[in-house]
């Protein structure tokens, strides 16, 4: 099968398309929580339609054990820079994030947060995130979140290198 035509909808984000890994290893702290380190490998894709794919495997730097993981899909409103960034999460949490995208950044922050009835507490009640390509051609990602008992910190960054087109 021949590759699909990328929809001119997910334009403004195709450079975000592509296999990633991490380099060097990311950094996550939380003031409930001791600093830690993590890999990561990245697929955003699309089929054709008007969105874009995207999954998120992390693993322990020193083991290679999985560890959090997510999928879900990157959306654009057309004729605007509006998106929405849906995921779901090993951790039992659902999510859409909005925001926008300007040139090769994009900034959302959450718009809605479901959870599973048993998710360990402290519950996660906001996220912000932004990805940017950097002067370099490496993806960066910053996560913040604030949960019932911290207000909002940045919890997770790590840049990616990319690894396949």
């Amino acid at each position: 099968m021949e590759p699909p035509t990328m929809n001119p909808v997910v334009e403004p984000l195709s450079w975000m398309l592509g296999t990633w890994l991490s380099d060097p290893p990311g950094a996550g702290t939380f003031p409930t929580l001791q600093p830690f380190q993590y890999l990561e490998e990245v697929h955003i894709s699309h089929v054709g339609q008007p969105m874009l794919n995207f999954s998120f495997n992390a693993f322990h730097p020193d083991t290679r054990k999985p560890m959090h993981r997510e999928c879900g899909f990157i959306r654009l409103q057309p004729d605007t820079n509006k998106v929405a960034f849906v995921s779901a999460q090993n951790t039992g949490i659902v999510e859409v994030e909005e925001g926008e995208v300007n040139g090769q950044e994009l900034s959302i922050a959450s718009h809605s947060i479901a959870r599973i009835s048993f998710a360990k507490e402290p519950h996660v009640e906001q996220i912000t995130r932004k990805f940017r390509l950097n002067s370099e051609g490496k993806l960066e990602q910053t996560v913040s979140m604030a949960t019932t008992t911290q207000p909002m910190t940045q919890h997770l960054h790590i840049t990616y290198k990319k690894v396949t087109p």
